[in-house]
């Protein structure tokens, strides 16, 4: 299972940035918890006896920062997968990262423990050039340089772009999305639908009493390894994005068995001013 839930790692990209809206509403700083839980009426065929018959879980995610001084999140989540045979399998991950206002720099390290061990962490920063290429250095699992091309976005990035198309008028768009997750080598290749704005209060009670009515978006973003041609995609992630930049209910679709995390708790934290 991939442990990356893109919260704060969405985008879209039609055939370079520079031909996309700007974006117009500033990020909301916040602190939000989801609880997981394993959708159980999922209509997938079971693959094998190591499918989930149950899960229970926690995304615990902050992310704070503005466009001035950039941005950092903060991700950590933890879930147990009940198989049908054999004991629970664990997974924990813990994603940081940094990005500078002008989405040209990003540092990142993951860190992943699962019943059968660790997995070795993800260390490094990527960055563009005014050309538009971008480079990836990388610290650990291996030191490595890779030149992973032009029209990439960063996950900030991702969201406000997403959220500057859902304002005029939403649709279908590609975009070719780099995180630092899995070995720190992958490039997604993402398609992304937005649906129509909702207009009433949301229906999760900590949305609708912090967000009130604020417009949201019905958001579907699939992953694919652009590596892998004619392949599923990785995983399939669905939220409602709201105005601010916060998303409610996730759904994570593995294609096997797929995930509820359902918003909990959600705090907005003050957004720094910018200093002259």
């Amino acid at each position: 299972m991939n442990g990356r839930i893109a919260l704060a790692a969405l985008a879209l990209a039609a055939s370079a940035p520079g031909a996309q809206a700007e974006p117009s509403t500033a990020l909301a700083p916040h602190r939000a918890a989801y609880e997981v839980s394993l959708i159980e009426d999922y209509d997938a065929p079971r693959s094998s006896s190591q499918t989930p018959v149950a899960a229970t879980g926690l995304i615990a995610y902050e992310f704070s920062g503005s466009r001035c001084d950039g941005y950092a999140s903060n991700f950590r989540q933890f879930t147990e997968l009940q198989r049908s045979e054999g004991d629970p399998l664990s997974l924990d991950v813990h994603a940081v990262t940094f990005e500078d206002g002008d989405a040209k720099r990003m540092r990142f390290q993951i860190d992943s423990r699962t019943t059968d061990g660790d997995a070795p962490a993800v260390v490094g920063s990527a960055s563009r050039a005014d050309g538009g290429d971008t480079t990836v250095a990388l610290t650990k699992p291996d030191a490595a340089t890779i030149d992973i091309g032009k029209d990439i976005l960063f996950p900030t990035e991702h969201i406000e772009r997403i959220l500057a198309q859902a304002k005029t008028g939403g649709g279908t768009m590609q975009a070719r999305v780099y995180d630092g997750s899995d070995t720190g080598k992958k490039v997604f290749q993402t398609l992304t639908v937005i649906g129509k704005p909702a207009t009433g209060a949301a229906q999760e009670p900590v949305a609708a009493e912090t967000l009130g009515k604020m417009r949201r978006w019905p958001v579907t973003v699939s992953y694919f390894d652009e590596k892998t041609r004619d392949a599923p995609p990785d995983y399939i992630l669905s939220f409602d994005l709201y105005e601010n930049g916060v998303q409610g209910m996730l759904k994570l679709d593995y294609g096997a068995y797929a995930l509820s995390a359902k918003l909990k708790r959600l705090e907005l934290l003050p957004t720094p001013a910018c200093r002259d």
